[in-house]
């Protein structure tokens, strides 16, 4: 198998996707008209999204010991992910994800971390050798954060790129973990949380940006869904709007982001951060318009010859 140049480090979760008319309020009960059960978590999600664009990928996560985690490991090989590097407990349940989908393509999702919280350092360093061969590195916040550094100190070690994806949002975050990445990434909500700015506009991303640039990363972005995307570093300031489509399910949209930008940062180099924006938030407007998380990813052959040149 060929060295993966994408190295992801984080969560599987099985998603268990109910289709609403519209999302229930609270304490009310209402009737869906479709169910389904696939396969999401951030960190898996991110990998079998810069899989199917031509990767090379690796995935370091920890699965439980149950029909859910057997059937996650088959999907790593169906897609051609390297799994060298992904565990097995007894410990504890492969994670799951509750979601429920209304008729406009909104969602809103419980996580049960389950097996992804047995991820520590010491399964990092048995990935060091892979890390460090690795052109990006991707981590995000659903496995420990120990786990997180220290992929994250690693891949800054042997000055590999780390692309961290703080999500879910959690205003505790450990101050290292922005500090040793070189891109950040949050959504409108996830930046609101860490720096107490509400983005509801261009302005305002650009704004809590700046904040979580004093805090040691070295660029941000901050996704703003339908609206594109906003990245940052000390020296500009750059908007990036998204293709206006009719969404069928944005679930997973923005895992398709980040998993486009890690694969063009370590394909395609030569792209200024612009360009690699540009052409992440058209893959992920094409992944919003498909049922499904994984499966509303576009594989290359889908998707117009000319994001790939």
């Amino acid at each position: 198998m060929s060295t993966p140049k994408v190295v992801v480090i984080g969560s599987c979760m099985t998603d268990l996707v109910s289709y609403t008319p519209r999302l229930p309020a609270l304490g009310e009960t209402i009737h869906g008209h479709r169910f389904s059960v696939g396969f999401g978590g951030k960190g898996a999600n991110q990998c079998i999204a810069a899989t199917r664009l031509g990767a090379t990928t690796a995935m370091v996560a920890m699965v439980g010991d149950d029909s859910f985690g057997q059937n996650y490991l088959q999907n790593f090989h169906d897609n051609g992910v390297n799994i060298s590097h992904v565990g097995v407990t007894s410990e504890a349940a492969t994670g799951v994800a509750p979601i429920a989908v209304d008729d406009a393509g909104d969602n809103c999702i419980i996580i049960i971390a389950g097996a992804n919280l047995k991820m520590t350092a010491a399964n990092i360093e048995k990935a060091e050798k892979m890390v460090k061969e690795s052109t990006v590195v991707v981590c995000q916040g659903e496995i420990t954060s120990e786990a997180t550094l220290a992929a994250l100190v690693m891949a800054r070690k042997h000055n590999v790129t780390t692309l961290m994806n703080a999500a879910p949002a959690d205003a505790n975050l450990d101050p290292a973990i922005i500090e040793n990445s070189v891109i950040f990434c949050v959504n409108e909500s996830e930046a609101e949380v860490l720096t107490k700015i509400q983005v509801k506009r261009v302005e305002d991303a650009q704004l809590a940006a700046k904040i979580l640039l004093t805090r040691g990363c070295r660029s941000v972005v901050i996704t703003l869904g339908g609206d594109g995307a906003v990245y940052s570093t000390l020296d500009e300031h750059i908007y990036v709007p998204a293709d206006k489509v009719t969404p069928v399910d944005t679930t997973g949209a923005g895992d398709a982001f980040v998993g486009a930008l890690a694969y063009f940062l370590a394909y395609h180099p030569q792209l200024t951060m612009e360009e690699m924006m540009q052409r992440s938030c058209k893959i992920a407007s094409v992944s919003v318009q498909a049922a499904g998380t994984q499966s509303s990813y576009p594989t290359r052959d889908k998707l117009p010859s000319h994001l790939f040149v």
